[in-house]
């Protein structure tokens, strides 16, 4: 098989793995997407030191297409709680392009341990079905948007949608569970928009880039990703009716945990 045509079938059936859990499990595609891309263009021989920046830009990006069509099926059930997406989305945009700088300063194994040790955590919060408790309501403005800030940093700094980070933190301020993750969802799209947007400018300065790349945005896989994502998702939303849902969270900790060690290792 040609090496091109190799590389786009990777990109094909990474989206298609990533959008079948996100819609089974809930949990976003950053998590499986950026340690498959460090791995795949390790093997395309990417410069070392930008590896890691570019699957976690271009998991980024990837994101935006899948919280598009993610936020409008929750928005189809009115449970997307827009005051409060529009309360946390200043804070996310500003996180997410201080995370973008703080990451353009981290070297590549730097970046790689923080993402493993976050994956694991994730892994190991899945596993023990761990759920905050409701203690609180939400705060103000200003408490909300500093979480909102909080939420940003680390979602760019690993590229993910923020869903780990931002279902936890509505649940905790007294949310119902679906309009949580509802919210959550459309939550992604300013994370996934402005960290597309920051990691394609602090990576115009990179000069040793591969070829295809604008930024830390690998244009090719994003492309890929995107196109059987989206596919796919709603067919893991489907399977998330018939299949046994609580069993299948416990082996997909083990995988996240398996790829985080595997970050750790490399």
């Amino acid at each position: 098989m040609e090496p091109v045509i190799l590389e786009w079938a990777s990109y094909l059936l990474l989206g298609a793995f990533a959008g079948t859990m996100a819609g089974l499990l809930g949990v976003g595609g950053g998590l499986i997407i950026v340690p498959v891309l460090v791995f795949i263009f390790t093997g395309h021989q990417f410069p070392v030191e930008s590896i890691v920046h570019i699957a976690v830009g271009t998991s980024l990006a990837s994101i935006v297409m899948t919280s598009i069509s993610s936020t409008w099926a929750h928005q189809q059930h009115a449970a997307v709680l827009w005051p409060v997406f529009w309360q946390l989305t200043p804070g996310i945009i500003l996180g997410v392009f201080i995370g973008a700088v703080i990451a353009d300063f981290m070297n590549a194994n730097s970046l790689r341990t923080f993402f493993g040790v976050f994956e694991l955590l994730v892994a190991a919060q899945m596993a023990m079905n761990i759920k905050p408790a409701a203690h609180r309501q939400l705060p103000n403005w200003q408490g909300t948007a500093s979480a909102g800030s909080g939420i940003g940093i680390i979602s760019s700094i690993v590229g993910i949608g923020g869903g780990t980070l931002t279902v936890p933190f509505l649940i905790w301020c007294n949310t119902n569970m679906h309009k949580a993750i509802a919210t959550s969802a459309a939550c992604g799209l300013p994370i996934a928009v402005a960290g597309a947007i920051a990691y394609t400018l602090t990576g115009l300065n990179e000069a040793n880039l591969p070829e295809g790349a604008m930024g830390y945005i690998y244009w090719p896989a994003f492309t890929g990703i995107i196109i059987t994502s989206i596919l796919f998702a709603p067919l893991g939303a489907r399977l998330a009716h018939r299949l046994p849902v609580a069993v299948l969270k416990k082996v997909f900790a083990v995988l996240l945990a398996v790829l985080g060690l595997r970050m750790l290792m490399q």
